[in-house]
């Protein structure tokens, strides 16, 4: 029982059946690499559940994603615009420059992690446009933010619009991508394509998949070299019908999306306990807290695993399968305060 009071990472929650299942089932003689009949399926099924024709890859993992997305659209001297707090600039040890080959990221500022058009002009509008500067090519945003704030449809078309009138590609990080459309009770497509995105990183681990992540490219032609870059990175799977089958079956019926509301819920309950504690709205499964070193110490004294972030703050983060009953301890501690 003691998992039930680890609220450090989703990325350390379980598997969930149906993905094992669909393991299981998998688990026969095919064509190797992404020619067996569930990677062939992957296009086809994520255009379904856009509402238009994308690519979809299988990739292991986030930074993956992130960085395969970000190779497709920058050049190696160009530079992506993202926030200072990013995924890709704070918590990636260079694979997006890596992966790109020497692309330089380009940092704004903005509450909640959060990029906004003018934050993004701050960035590019001093650039002179010469070969002695770096010129921007991207703008990378993360849905939901690394402070688990959520882009609206409107605030994504917004850097859309400046997206394209610049002439730059747009990248979205949606590691919690399900928490985010959970909260806004949107349709996938209003905070994607219809409002400009070109690549998204489709993030399922932390939601109850194993080791399979989407990336999609609503510019389908993007996808053609991604291919090559992906089997030169040695992510190219011999047995890539073990990550496409994950990702077939949390896209059944939805459950990607089922677990993205749990989680949310579950932390609406800390938040509620939380009061005037909150550092940033709770928007998806992140809570973050103001705490002192002692109250911090005094919440792991009775067992609860969460991470420090920064100075006298926390961060706790609820998983697709913890429900109320593992939930609701933490809550009163947290009320006790």
């Amino acid at each position: 029982m003691a998992w039930r009071m680890r609220f450090f990472s989703d990325n350390a929650a379980p598997v969930c059946s149906e993905v094992l299942d669909a393991l299981a089932r998998v688990n026969v003689l095919d064509t190797a690499y992404d020619g067996d009949r569930w990677s062939q399926q992957l296009d086809g099924a994520f255009s379904d559940l856009f509402g238009t024709a994308v690519r979809a890859l299988w990739v292991p993992t986030g930074t993956a994603a992130n960085s395969l997305a970000l190779a497709a659209l920058c050049p190696p001297h160009g530079g992506v615009v993202c926030h200072r707090d990013a995924h890709i600039n704070v918590d990636e040890c260079g694979a997006p420059e890596f992966y790109t080959h020497g692309a330089k990221l380009l940092t704004a500022e903005g509450p909640g992690a959060k990029l906004t058009p003018d934050a993004i002009r701050a960035v590019i509008d001093p650039i002179r446009n010469d070969v002695h500067q770096v010129q921007p090519h991207a703008i990378s945003i993360t849905n939901a933010t690394e402070y688990g704030l959520a882009y609206t449809p409107d605030e994504v078309a917004a850097i859309g619009d400046l997206a394209k009138a610049r002439e730059l590609g747009l990248h979205m990080d949606g590691a919690r991508f399900a928490n985010a459309v959970a909260h806004l009770g949107c349709h996938p497509g209003d905070v994607t394509w219809r409002a400009g995105v070109d690549a998204l990183s489709f993030g399922f681990v932390k939601n109850g998949g194993m080791s399979a992540e989407a990336l999609i490219f609503f510019q389908p032609e993007l996808a053609d070299a991604t291919l090559y870059r992906r089997k030169r990175a040695g992510l190219l799977a011999s047995k890539g019908r073990y990550l496409a089958a994950q990702l077939l079956a949390m896209l059944e019926g939805d459950l990607w999306l089922a677990h993205g509301r749990a989680a949310n819920a579950g932390a609406r309950l800390l938040a509620l306990a939380a009061g005037d504690r909150l550092v940033h709205p709770v928007e998806a499964n992140e809570v973050f807290l103001k705490v002192r070193a002692e109250e911090a110490e005094s919440l792991r004294a009775l067992g609860f695993d969460f991470y420090d972030w920064g100075v006298g703050e926390a961060r706790l983060v609820i998983s697709w399968d913890q429900r109320e009953a593992a939930i609701r301890p933490l809550a009163d501690a947290i009320a006790a305060l």
